[in-house]
């Protein structure tokens, strides 16, 4: 059986990525900073999904420094083979960044190594290991942030955008490359989705989430597994975010952070 890594994976997409998965005969490593979260996820595969199903549950907070590495070593000491690496785990901050005090700027510099630092570092060492394996799969969720400018959640959108613009380099290096030929690698961009990342991300202060489709993480993991599986580069739940994305293309770069701004302001009090 081949085994996946999610990070992630105690709420949300990951939570959902990881029962479909184990539908699909997958052995699963699960991660996140919430071991009993995780512990309720493995029971409710074992028991409504399957029992053949091997989980591994790893309790780590990769927005701390050298969190990536301690993790491929753990997996390793474990002698697991890793053959798809879902980058699920991401925070936001809400707020001007011209405001931030010391306290805001350490969730910051949380926020950038779990968002970038944390996704370089494990598609670094567990690429290595399939390029030498000659194959393997690496799906980073990124988000439809990446493509625009995003005031009063400058760092986050900003930290997508560089995840979207990395997995697509990666991917074309490993397009001619022998040893990469083999090795999907793809983006998953959904737009606002039902997990918990409002709350933790302080966006209930937002009107984001009441002005926008918002889409359920179950059908945007259902959508993610299988587009990722036909190898398409970047994938996009909902007709209404493909729709967003693509009016990104004809409209100035003033008009749409002028919009990502309406869209993210504070809700009007009654």
């Amino acid at each position: 059986m081949k085994t996946v890594l999610i990070t992630g994976a105690s709420s949300g997409i990951g939570y959902e990525f990881a029962k479909i998965y184990a539908e699909n005969g997958y052995n699963l490593v699960v991660v996140a900073r919430n071991e009993d979260k995780l512990e309720v996820l493995k029971k409710e595969i074992l028991e409504k999904i399957s029992k053949n199903v091997k989980i591994t549950v790893i309790e780590a907070d990769l927005s701390q420094e050298n969190a990536a590495e301690r993790l491929y070593n753990q997996i390793k000491s474990n002698n697991l083979k890793i053959d798809t690496l879902v980058n699920n785990a991401g925070i936001g901050i809400y707020g001007k960044f011209s405001e931030f005090d010391e306290e805001m700027m350490k969730k910051n510099d949380a926020m950038i190594n779990l968002n970038i630092k944390a996704v370089v570092e494990l598609t670094r060492l567990f690429l290595a290991d399939m390029m030498k394996a000659g194959n393997g799969e690496i799906l980073n969720v990124s988000s439809i942030a990446a493509f625009m400018p995003g005031p009063l959640m400058s760092t986050y959108y900003a930290s997508k955008a560089f995840i979207q613009s990395f997995t697509e380099a990666i991917r074309e290096e490993l397009r001619d490359d022998i040893c990469g030929k083999n090795i999907k690698i793809s983006a998953l961009c959904p737009g606002p989705t039902a997990t918990g990342f409002e709350k933790s991300s302080n966006l209930e202060k937002s009107s984001l989430f009441e002005r926008m489709k918002v889409m359920i993480a179950k059908k945007v993991a259902e959508i993610g597994y299988k587009e990722f599986q036909k190898g398409k580069a970047i994938i996009i739940p909902g007709i209404f975010n493909r729709i967003a994305v693509f009016g990104t293309r004809f409209l100035s770069r003033k008009f749409i952070v002028k919009t990502a701004r309406k869209l993210q302001e504070k809700k009007e009090r009654n």
